[in-house]
């Protein structure tokens, strides 16, 4: 045994667990001191099943060492390590076993926030104060998921936000950024940070498709330097009440592991030292946001602005929320004993809950037709130094839950392992009553469109339900370009309806346009001049930064394509073929995955395309 080897055992007197784990102790003088320190952190946590099967010494030594090269991973990346997270799990799984309702001795009220119209005056004044503050801005993409439970092979955030013009997720959310960065820096004329970071949690299933997606597009056009990638790792699964560490059924030497929730996202933060470097740099906020919500950047500027006026240290952006609809509503909860706390209560809770503290009809709708309790979409924008200064205290680390699925009504036997979770909108669970958590309702057709939901499954929504598919939420992009320019002059012809795969969707034009277009209402309605309009069958799409539409009526399809140092004026009677939509079947093999899923294709059959690689001005009038 080697010497550094023994004196770890003889300073750990690791010789008093022979008898618990005497495989463990034949196997000794295969490991590391620091191996052997993380032997002990598991025999005084009881996890002495874990070496019943091993072998005598000689036999799987590297599958031996590679065991406690996971342990160490597993200890290193859950804040306090692995008697933590037992700790922690034993509690929790005491709590479940016992039934113990996580918001006894609470009452629920609606908390205060911010209601917001598109293009109404407040609106406006909020999003002109979110540009202002964007260029202090970090954003946190929260991307570590597949896209299998859509039917789709590759990481979510490759998939098309739409076909028209194929722009991809995550293009479209850092072009969002950098528009978000020329237009407030241009405001704020060399004061304050300037390159607006953007930090994306990745895991082992997304993170080298997530690098290679940026360096195969030159991280499209966002400079390498900006973005940071943060590797989550997953947590130890749980086989019973005692919190025993579950074996893996392929692999007697390594750990049954499972994802531990996006709410790792803040500890990784924290622990990555990036938050330290943003508020060093000037920054103020941090912006948290899902993987496939193509509408988001339409609200994000004016939800900004309500931060910084309202000086709020968490603000959650939600949408109106039907009265027990599957979706998490915002709450005020406050205890008899004075704690209080904003957050998110899951639709399945706050029934209940408002039942049992007075509200004997529970989850109803108010008079404006909606449920007084906003609907969280999970998109948050946080103070960065009181964010910091809390996640110092926990060490990063936010407030889990643990979900068995039991045997039988004893709730002494799991059918399967399970493990603590944590979700990064139970952040405000740990903060003081003095911190200020509001929140800001936005429309849904501006704010909410996630892409989620397979076919079959999108097709077995209850009518009126949302699909949150890929067909709705192609569809809902088309939806919300028309409403804005409608809101900015032009005239837009009613959609039409039309069913792919199994769901009827209303059919708007198909308008798009890059961000630099338009990041902000106030952008779009300074390009838009008199007399403009837009029959239901038509496509445009507007590539370009200074393209200004003026009496143009279009009926067919129209393409603009400009550097920015070009400014283009588009007019006149534009009337031709135009791009049609085919029906394509998500079971046609012979079709890609991104179109089946979303039920039709473009057929461009004839445009109008105007491309301008020249500083100068043009006029593109047929």
């Amino acid at each position: 045994m080697a010497g550094s080897t023994a004196d770890a055992l003889s300073e750990l007197k690791i010789d008093d667990w022979a008898s618990a784990a005497p495989n463990l102790l034949k196997n000794l003088s295969v490991f590391s001191p620091e191996q052997v320190k993380l032997a002990k952190i598991l025999l005084e946590a009881n996890q002495t099943h874990l070496f019943e099967h091993w072998p005598e010494p000689g036999v799987d030594d590297d599958e031996k060492r590679a065991f406690f090269d996971q342990i160490d991973r597993l200890n290193g990346s859950y804040p306090g390590g692995l008697a933590s997270y037992i700790k922690t799990a034993r509690e929790l799984l005491a709590d479940s076993k016992a039934g113990k309702n996580p918001y006894d001795g609470f009452t629920p009220s609606v908390p205060s926030g911010e209601t917001l119209t598109f293009g109404e005056d407040n609106f406006i004044q909020f999003e002109e104060a979110g540009i202002r503050e964007a260029r202090k801005a970090a954003f946190v993409l929260v991307a570590g998921g597949l896209g299998e439970r859509l039917g789709y092979n590759g990481i979510k955030v490759a998939l098309p936000v739409e076909t028209t013009t194929g722009t991809c997720f995550l293009q479209h959310y850092i072009e969002s950024i950098l528009a978000l960065q020329d237009v407030s820096c241009k405001l704020a004329q060399g004061e304050g940070p300037t390159d607006i970071p953007l930090a994306i949690m990745t895991s082992d299933d997304t993170h080298s498709r997530t690098l290679d997606l940026l360096e195969k597009n030159a991280y499209f056009g966002m400079k390498p330097s900006q973005v940071k990638l943060l590797k989550q790792e997953k947590v130890a699964c749980l086989d019973d009440n005692d919190a025993r560490l579950a074996v893996d059924p392929h692999n007697k030497y390594r750990i049954q592991t499972k994802p531990h929730g996006h709410g790792d996202v803040h500890s990784l933060l924290y622990s990555s030292g990036l938050l330290k470097e943003w508020l060093a740099a000037g920054r103020k906020w941090a912006l948290f946001f899902q993987d496939t919500n193509g509408l988001l950047f339409k609200a994000i500027p004016a939800a900004l602005g309500v931060s910084a006026i309202k000086e709020y240290h968490v603000n959650s952006l939600a949408v109106p929320r039907k009265a027990k609809e599957a979706i998490g509503g915002i709450t005020k909860l406050s205890h008899k004993d004075g704690r209080t706390m904003v957050i998110n209560v899951e639709y399945n809770q706050l029934d209940p809950l408002l039942r049992a503290t007075g509200h004997s009809e529970g989850d109803v709708n108010c008079e404006t037709g909606f449920s007084p309790f906003p609907g969280n979409i999970n998109q948050l924008i946080f103070e960065i130094g009181p964010y910091l200064e809390e996640l110092t205290k926990t060490g990063g680390a936010i407030k889990e839950f643990v979900n068995p699925k039991y045997k039988d009504a004893s709730k002494t036997a799991f059918k399967s392992s399970t493990r603590l979770e944590c979700m990064m909108q139970d952040y405000p669970k740990t903060l003081p009553p003095s911190a200020r958590v509001g929140f800001t309702v936005m429309d849904t057709w501006l704010a909410y469109a996630p892409v989620k939901n397979n076919p079959e499954d999108a097709a077995k929504v209850p009518k009126g339900n949302p699909y949150h598919s890929a067909t709705s939420g192609e569809m809902a992009i088309y939806r919300a370009n028309s409403l804005i320019l409608r809101k900015a002059g032009v005239k837009i012809d009613d959609p039409i309806q039309q069913v792919y795969n199994g769901q009827e969707v209303d059919v708007w034009p198909r308008i798009v346009w890059k961000p630099k277009w338009g990041i902000a209402f106030s952008d779009i309605k300074r390009k838009i001049g008199e007399n403009c309009s837009v029959t239901q069958r038509s496509t445009m799409a507007i590539k370009g930064q200074n393209i200004h539409l003026e009496n143009l009526a279009l009926d067919g399809a129209l393409i603009v394509n400009a550097v920015d140092s070009a400014e283009v004026k588009v007019g006149g009677s534009v009337h031709n073929a135009g791009w049609t939509i085919e029906n394509v079947d998500y079971k046609d093999t012979s079709a890609p995955e991104e179109l089946r899923i979303r039920g039709f294709k473009i057929n461009k059959l004839e445009q109008l395309e105007g491309t301008y690689d020249e500083p100068g001005k043009y006029t593109l009038n047929p």
